[in-house]
């Protein structure tokens, strides 16, 4: 079925980004003032951790970026090059080199926006036990500028896209072309797709989120994400299947399709809200001795779900085809894979 897809039909926005993976104690989380299982934007007084991850530790470099991420999982069940288009902007120096090389190698159409103002971005993925915590420094990603989806070859790539994915990273980037690509959508009838991506976006980005919120038609996050964004969002409930309910009834542009709301968590159940609905989908346990880190799960999750949605298959089948992907990813470190997918239902 895949071999049937034609090139471009999935597009993904948002902020390529080097890995540089470690393996550290409690102390060095304590001495950057970082938690466990977290996801931040690097300040000033995080700048010095990443020389001293590659000087003193084990670091791996790691093509990343949540959305490329993403992107590349899917290209791994598709097995056809070039049906995932990706952007984002990158510096002119050797890890903008790995991250395309290695990208292109995985089957992606890469289309960087390049700026010498700022070097290629990094995210420190801190490893401790089963944990991660991840600490981005976006610089070049920082650059993307609208004028990249206005170029020709570009515009043609999101015209030819059906399927249209953004991170919530991406709202502190542009979410000046996170509207204007769900603007297309909606008026090309295609399906936009967002992430919440981190608890800290919902609350100190709600205002563009809740800009773009309107255009989504499948939303995911996990289950910090979405107890945040009810608590900003002032639900008044605690309940996730409410709260996953409670956001399919937000405010929607496109009446042709309801909004579907994807929640993670972690090893337990996923909820799927949709047709006014709550089903919950179970998790594949893995004994703790399999799991290596869980940096990229969520990313392979929605990588497997959009690999299934693009070939027409029904959420069920989504759903089960992500599990899976997050299921292999926490198995390796980072978000890599090798082989080729053996998913079945």
């Amino acid at each position: 079925m895949a071999q049937d897809l034609r090139e471009g039909i999935l597009l993904g926005l948002g902020n390529p980004l080097l890995d540089i993976s470690a393996t550290v104690d409690k102390d060095f989380l304590i001495k950057y003032n970082l938690n466990s299982n977290d996801a931040i934007l690097a300040q000033e007084k995080h700048k010095p951790m990443y020389d001293e991850l590659i000087e003193f530790y084990k670091a791996d470099f790691i093509a990343g970026g949540s959305v490329q991420n993403t992107m590349r999982v899917a290209q791994w069940f598709l097995d056809k090059p070039r049906i995932a288009t990706y952007m984002g902007c990158v510096g002119i120096d050797k890890y903008s080199k790995i991250l395309e090389d290695k990208a292109r190698a995985d089957g992606l159409n890469i289309r960087y926006q390049y700026t010498n103002k700022e070097s290629t971005g990094t995210c420190a993925v801190l490893i401790t036990g089963k944990d991660r915590s991840l600490c981005a420094n976006l610089a070049a990603a920082n650059c993307f500028s609208p004028s990249h989806i206005n170029e020709p070859e570009n515009k043609k790539l999101i015209e030819i896209a059906e399927y249209i994915y953004v991170s919530g990273f991406f709202l502190t980037v542009s979410p000046e072309t996170i509207q204007t690509v769900a603007q297309h959508a909606f008026e090309k009838n295609k399906i936009f797709m967002m992430n919440l991506s981190a608890p800290f976006l919902c609350e100190f980005y709600k205002t563009p989120m809740l800009a773009a919120l309107p255009y989504v038609d499948i939303l995911f996050g996990n289950e910090t994400e979405a107890d945040t964004f009810a608590k900003v969002n002032n639900f008044q409930t605690t309940d996730r299947k409410a709260i996953a309910l409670k956001i399919t009834q937000m405010e929607k542009v496109n009446k042709n399709r309801q909004r579907i709301v994807v929640i993670t968590q972690g090893s337990d159940n996923i909820l799927v809200a949709k047709d006014n609905t709550v089903i919950e989908y179970p998790a594949i346990k893995l004994p703790e001795e399999k799991v290596v880190d869980t940096n990229g799960a969520g990313d392979a999750f929605v990588g497997g779900f959009l690999a299934q949605l693009v070939q027409g298959k029904d959420i069920e089948v989504c759903i089960k085809c992500g599990i899976w992907a997050a299921t292999q990813i926490v198995q390796r470190s980072g978000c890599t894979y090798e082989g080729k997918p053996n998913f079945t239902l």
